[in-house]
């Protein structure tokens, strides 16, 4: 195995080439990480009272691995998963050198090969395609050499499957359908770009946060609550569409609304509101949404021309209580894109592997949760239970917090932590730079 000394100079080299700054790479080699790869991650929530991972260096992958004994029949090790490191850190950085370092001889060593099937695979099956399979596995990592390469899908390569699938924001089902193989066959070249680009977002957001902080992770449609440098809680969110994005930005929690009231926000009405008015006349009616000029008066949905833009000009409020937008929660942070956190009545939406299906705003699951702890931290004598009894109150209730918590909407679709684990996530708003020139290697590699 190559020395972790010599793997970061052979690392800083290889990322100098690729055009990252001297600066940014001076302030990163100062901090010592361990090598390695294996990894799977963000999926699995942990509570704050799990005791802190140890760090083990992992092999080097590609052709020619050195394979340590850790493996259990054939399939990585996973009992060093790091639960509580967040993926904004100074740390992180230096787990996605050692990773681009990994990748780099990934490549060298030709790649991975194509995983071609017309059928979806699973335990049980023996056909010619799962050959190419587990060498995709033993080539990443997730499966070790001594596995094989024969045609039988078995329990090795189940495991080794929920555990890719894991690492990429799938549902771990240990099925191979269209969405793990489509994952599967990007091509290594384009990962490691992801590595490297998103190197320099979690460099420089490092650089912003303290140790106190939410972060949400909108490619992967999940919510980091920071406290103390450590993962508090983990949250699945449901997140922007392509055409609805959630901003990136940078801002503080200031204030929890509940059992609140929805203004409809002109986009919506928009796109959302007139032409279901059109459909359905009694949509409003059947929604609990009022109708309001600027001044306060309440209008009838009969005084709009519903076939031109007017209704825009009015204010639609939805009532509190059963079916609202917001659920019973909605939590308020300073932007100028009307977007917030907020519980919702939809949510069958948290337990889908794709979560893109917002206006921009960002609904949490497990809410309750994450109140309690920016009420309980922030501000005197709230707690679960009060936190509770004023929803099932059913009252409007706005409570400002005494002190603001940091909050990060932040663009990160790559990276390790200390357990090695590379995770991946889609570039689900075009912004890696991996479809320049019209040019989609994510769907060519499905061709």
């Amino acid at each position: 195995m190559v020395p972790l000394l010599n793997r970061r100079k052979i690392a800083l080299a290889l990322i100098v080439s690729t055009g990252l700054s001297a600066g940014l790479l001076s302030a990163q080699a100062q901090v010592q990480a361990p090598a390695g790869l294996l990894s799977y991650g963000g999926a699995i929530q942990q509570s704050s009272s799990q005791p802190a991972p140890v760090v083990v260096e992992q092999p080097i992958l590609g052709q020619g691995t050195e394979w340590a004994d850790t493996f259990d029949e054939g399939v990585s090790s996973l009992e060093q998963i790091d639960f509580v490191a967040p993926i904004i850190s100074e740390q992180t950085g230096q787990y996605m050198i050692d990773a681009i370092l990994d990748y780099e001889r990934i490549s060298l060593n030709g790649g991975w090969p194509e995983v071609s099937t017309k059928k979806a695979l699973r335990i049980g099956m023996r056909v010619p395609a799962i050959q190419a399979l587990r060498q995709r596995l033993i080539a990443s990592g997730d499966m070790a050499q001594q596995a094989g390469v024969s045609d039988v899908f078995d329990s090795y390569v189940g495991s080794a499957v929920r555990r890719f699938q894991l690492r990429h924001g799938l549902t771990p089902d240990g099925i191979v359908g269209r969405s793990s193989v489509i994952a599967m066959n990007v091509p290594v070249e384009v990962r490691l770009q992801q590595l490297r680009t998103n190197l320099e977002r979690v460099t420089a957001l490092a650089k912003e946060v303290g140790d106190t902080y939410v972060n949400v992770n909108i490619p992967a449609a999940r919510i980091e609550v920071v406290e103390n440098g450590r993962v508090r809680s983990r949250h699945t969110a449901v997140v922007g569409k392509k055409d609805r994005q959630s901003p990136i930005l940078s801002s503080a929690i200031y204030e929890v609304n509940f059992n609140p009231y929805w203004t409809v926000p002109v986009s919506i009405i928009r796109k959302d509101l007139i032409p279901r008015m059109l459909e359905d006349p009694q949509y409003l009616s059947k929604n609990n949404i009022r109708i309001f000029d600027w001044y306060g008066k309440e209008k009838q949905w009969q005084e709009i021309d519903w076939n031109t833009d007017e209704a825009t000009k009015f204010r639609f409020t939805q009532e509190p209580g059963e079916g609202n937008s917001m659920g019973s929660i909605r939590i308020n942070f300073n932007n100028t894109h009307q977007v917030y956190l907020h519980d919702t009545p939809e949510q069958s939406l948290f337990g889908k592997g794709y979560r893109f299906h917002s206006s921009g705003c960002v609904r949490v699951q497990n809410v309750r949760e994450l109140v309690t702890w920016l009420l309980g931290s922030t501000t005197k004598d709230w707690n679960r239970s009060r936190v509770d009894a004023t929803i099932n109150s059913g009252e409007r209730i706005d409570v400002k917090m005494k002190s603001r918590v940091p909050l990060q909407m932040s663009y990160i679709t790559a990276w390790a932590l200390s357990d090695g684990l590379v995770h991946f996530r889609d570039d689900i708003y075009d912004k890696d730079g991996l479809y320049q020139e019209g040019v989609d290697p994510i769907a060519q590699a499905t061709q």
